[in-house]
């Protein structure tokens, strides 16, 4: 833990504090950024407020005295309920304490105290905000080792994207049977052996209506074999085997045969179109100082796709945080599933991927990740797809 770095940030915010608390091992946030094994076992309410200004304090049960003996600050006991109110009345009270909570659960993947504990720390005197911006500093500012490996995966993801497709050529060309399952299958044995992994988050390979579904995962029950005619879509993602890499996530599609139909094309170029105005927006926005927030790039991108009539067609949000999880804690692109208020700053990075889809018929995404660098130039850290894939 950086207790210099972790009080500046609470200042900068203008928050008094920042109140970590844990029970049942319920808040990895809390343990990834306070530096502690998440793994020991917690049978007791403990809290730590780190001030903006001052000496931390830890608070933990007469049961449990050692809990947090491995940081720093003054240590306080509690064993009744009274003496826990007490506490943190004495702790908290008239404080403007950040803690993992969200209004109206707006950002889930922070959302990781309960409410009754938000009703706790509230009866003592507190006013609770949320501590979203600060697990973003913490959890999804990406350093230049971080991006260094985000670049090396993304140059064998998209290798082994680009074998993919070739493994569909050749089979279309030498009319050997294959399917979803089998591409998908390929992507994963060429994952590990350049030293990959997905984590068994496997990737999505579907043909005509399948990616309709944007999750849909092929079995060896569901899958179709590919044919000449077919449309498709290919989504992967993989990280670096070794501790702390961060992810490369992208989805590219084609079309098995030299003349897609128009209404594929179609909606290729205006998801292509649409990915293209929100790289551009936060790009122009960095580049005049005024930055932005996850659902304004969202709204860029997304007004695109309603413009060519098919706003009631892209069913998700625009992108979200990529980190040392492939869905990260930091800034989403996102104002449809929720309102994500919280800034795009240097060092975080992202994916943008509109989609269109139409049940039944086809569907198209067009995934590229995206990188804020410390100098503000907001990068595309790989190719992006400019027409369709022709097999």
């Amino acid at each position: 833990m950086d207790l210099g770095a972790l009080q500046a940030a609470i200042h900068a915010a203008g928050f008094d504090g920042w109140l970590f608390c844990d029970f049942h091992n319920r808040d990895a946030l809390a343990y990834r950024i306070l530096g502690m094994d998440y793994g020991k076992f917690t049978s007791r309410r403990w809290f730590y407020l780190v001030p903006a200004v001052g000496e931390p304090v830890r608070l933990v049960s007469r049961v449990e005295p050692s809990r947090l003996d491995e940081l720093p600050g003054d240590k306080r006991q509690y064993l009744s309920w009274g003496d826990l109110l007490a506490s943190l009345k004495d702790l908290v009270g008239g404080k403007r304490v950040a803690m993992q909570w969200s209004p109206d659960d707006a950002i889930p993947y922070v959302s990781t105290v309960d409410g009754g504990m938000v009703d706790l720390v509230r009866s003592a005197g507190a006013t609770v905000v949320s501590s979203a911006d600060l697990v973003q500093v913490f959890e999804a500012v990406i350093d230049e080792a971080g991006y260094q490996s985000h670049l090396s995966a993304g140059t064998r993801v998209h290798a082994i994207k680009d074998e993919a497709f070739a493994t569909i050529r050749d089979a279309l060309a030498t009319g050997r049977e294959l399917t979803e399952f089998d591409v998908q299958q390929f992507i994963v044995r060429r994952f590990d052996e350049e030293g990959l992994t997905c984590h068994r988050e496997w990737p999505i390979v579907g043909v005509n209506d399948h990616p309709a579904d944007p999750h849909f995962e092929p079995t060896p029950q569901n899958a179709r074999v590919i044919r000449r005619g077919d449309t498709f879509l290919i989504d992967l993602w993989a990280v670096d085997k070794a501790p702390g890499s961060i992810w490369h996530d992208i989805t590219w599609c084609g079309f098995a045969g030299d003349t897609p139909p128009a209404p594929y094309v179609e909606i290729f170029n205006v998801v292509r179109d649409a990915r293209d105005a929100a790289v551009a927006f936060a790009a122009e926005r960095f580049r005049t100082g005024q930055g932005c927030a996850g659902w304004e790039v969202d709204d860029a991108c997304r007004n695109v796709v309603k413009a060519a009539g098919y706003g009631e067609s892209f069913i998700h949000r625009t992108g979200h945080s990529i980190g040392t999880a492939v869905h990260g804690n930091g800034v989403n692109i996102d104002n449809l599933e929720t309102r994500d208020l919280r800034r795009l700053v240097p060092g975080i990075c992202f994916s943008v991927e509109p989609g269109i889809y139409l049940p039944g018929r086809m569907a198209v995404r067009s995934e590229v990740d995206v990188f804020v660098r410390h100098d503000g130039v907001v990068e595309v850290t790989g190719p992006a797809q400019r027409d369709l894939i022709l097999v």
